[in-house]
Parts: C-alpha cells; structure tokens; sequence
C-alpha cells in the first residue's frame, strides 16, 4: 500500500502562518465536505470504519494523532503532525485514528457528501469485500 502525503504550501512572515486548500491543486479531487475532530477523550480510537467511494485528505492543523491505514492486505500506521502536510486517504482502505494529543485538531477534506450506504463500519465485512487471503 502506497501512502501519500500531500506537501501544502505554507505562506507567512512575522505576523504569522497561511496554508491554502485548493480543489485541483494541492487537493486532487473536487472539496464536498469539510469536517474537524477535536477535544478527542484520551484513549479512544476514532474512524474504525472504510470508504466505498469516498476520498479524504487529512490535516493535523494543531497537534498530532496516528492513522493505521488497511488496505486489506497490508496495514501501515502514520503519524499526523504537521499542518502543512496532508494524508490522502483513497476510497476501499480501513483508517482508524488513535493517540491523539491533548491539542490535536484533525481536518478532513472530502468529496462527497455525508452517504452512511458508503460506510463499512464492520472490519469483518471489510476484509471480506475487500480484503486479500492471508496465509
């Protein structure tokens, strides 16, 4: 499984920092949906679900957090932590989020609209659509 990070410019001088998302250019798909995790219990792990369709761009703009990312037949955790980076995460793959600091603020860009008939939120069912036979 691939994992690509999205570079994100970032602009600013003495007065502070401007990063801009821009569907076509930085964002590789057309923006639906933005949404943003926060004040996330400690000890909790977030997402636990896939995608049939759906694509995501990820942004830690405060903070930091894991993914492991599962394509079914590979699974590969990633640090989030820097606001000028972007996690792509592609449609079939299971996220689960989990050590998020105490500051952590997660932004997600989509694109598409909330579906819950996209979801598969059982890993079982995940890996029997989608999963690879292990030995």
């Amino acid at each position: 499984m691939e994992i690509k990070f999205l570079p994100l410019q970032m602009h600013g001088d003495e007065r502070g920092s401007l990063i801009a998302l821009e569907e076509g250019h930085n964002i590789p798909f057309s923006i639906k949906r933005v949404y943003y995790l926060f004040d996330t219990t400690s000890g909790v792990r977030r997402g636990l679900h896939a995608h049939k369709e759906l694509k995501q761009v990820v942004v830690a703009v405060r903070g930091s957090c894991f993914f492991l990312l599962d394509d079914g037949s590979e699974r590969v955790s990633v640090m989030l932590d820097n606001p000028a980076q972007g996690l792509l995460i592609d449609s079939c793959i299971w996220r689960e989020m989990y050590d998020f600091s105490e500051d952590c603020v997660l932004m997600v860009l989509a694109n598409s609209l909330y579906d819950e008939s996209d979801y598969i939120r059982n890993y079982d069912e995940f890996l029997r659509v989608y999963g690879v036979e292990k030995k």
